[in-house]
């Protein structure tokens, strides 16, 4: 078969690709987003706390991967930017919480002081609950061009995402989990596809459906989002062990001073790793169909697994 110019452009394009470029730009434009979207209002203490974590800084890998997979799926950055801010602010929302002293009682986070060292646990839960609220507001007031059913899905998935059938059941049975010798890998893939997996899901997903894929690539689209989520918990679970304070910019060892269940703890570190190696090929593999246009999902997978924070 005779490869056409523009077949060889994106080919040429694939080669050339460059994962960290790509990062860097698309995360300048969550970071300036993210600066708008949420001004000093009244009263300024709250506006000044959830601003505190949502703006500081961290891989902007969910909002990301909206974007990636709307340009994916034949839409743009500027329809699918307000929820890739959204799923940003649910993010910073789990973090809050989860850095409290009744979750995992954690004093850094993104190499800084947690939001309840600076503001006081009150203020931290409040400013947690602020953005959650926020974030359903902004992508259904700010998202243009796009249909309003799809609107309403996205919205769906969101709440479903962050519910008891999502991240908040996946966090208590996470903590349930402590201490329990027997937890078995398919109970600890459970309460991660939750805890983690779901809003990783939910970021490739939702710029899918904001773009107006077919069923077929949206089924495509999150059966990668599903391998990936697994993943980059797998590889979370490693680096606690392996990684630094200062390397993950949060305190190393909390999950082994805690006694949760890890995947370490389970399959050891090479088991681990050689599994969530095995989860991005697959992942990756999910993508062929869609040639050079899906090399920055492509990357990111590959980036799951050898980060080091």
């Amino acid at each position: 078969m005779v490869t056409t110019g523009e077949q060889a452009r994106k080919i040429g394009q694939a080669e050339t690709f460059s994962l960290a470029s790509y990062l860097q730009e698309r995360a300048a434009i969550v970071e300036e987003a993210l600066d708008r979207s949420l001004p000093i209002g009244d009263p300024a203490k709250i506006y000044e706390a959830m601003r505190y974590s949502l703006l500081a800084g961290g891989k902007r890998l969910r909002p990301i991967l909206c974007l990636a997979s709307c340009e994916l799926s034949g839409g743009s950055i500027e329809m699918a930017l307000p929820t890739a801010c959204a799923l940003e602010m649910i993010h910073t929302m789990s973090l809050i919480h989860d850095d409290l002293p009744a979750m995992d009682n954690d004093d850094y986070r993104r190499g800084k002081l947690t939001n309840h060292k600076v503001f006081g646990e009150d203020i931290a839960i409040l400013a947690g609950d602020g953005l959650l609220a926020y974030a359903f507001e902004y992508v259904a007031t700010r998202t243009r061009g796009v249909p309003p059913l799809q609107i309403i899905d996205v919205l769906a998935r969101l709440g479903r995402t962050v519910g008891a059938a999502g991240l908040v059941g996946g966090q208590v049975l996470d903590l349930e989990s402590e201490g329990k010798p027997d937890i078995s890998a398919e109970t600890l893939s459970f309460i991660h596809t939750l805890k983690t997996g779901a809003l990783l899901e939910t970021s490739v997903v939702s710029g899918a459906i904001l773009a107006g894929a077919s069923p077929e690539d949206i089924d495509r689209l999150t059966r990668y989002a599903k391998n990936i989520g697994l993943a980059f918990q797998i590889v979370d679970d490693v680096l606690d062990i392996t990684a630094t304070t200062e390397e993950l910019g949060k305190t190393a060892g909390k999950d082994l001073q805690a006694q949760k269940a890890t995947y370490p703890s389970l399959w050891g570190i090479e088991g681990s790793m050689s599994r969530a190696r095995e989860l991005v090929e697959e992942a990756i593999e999910r993508l062929s169909v869609y040639g050079p246009a899906a090399e920055p999902l492509r990357a990111i997978a590959r980036y799951i697994v050898s980060r080091k924070n």
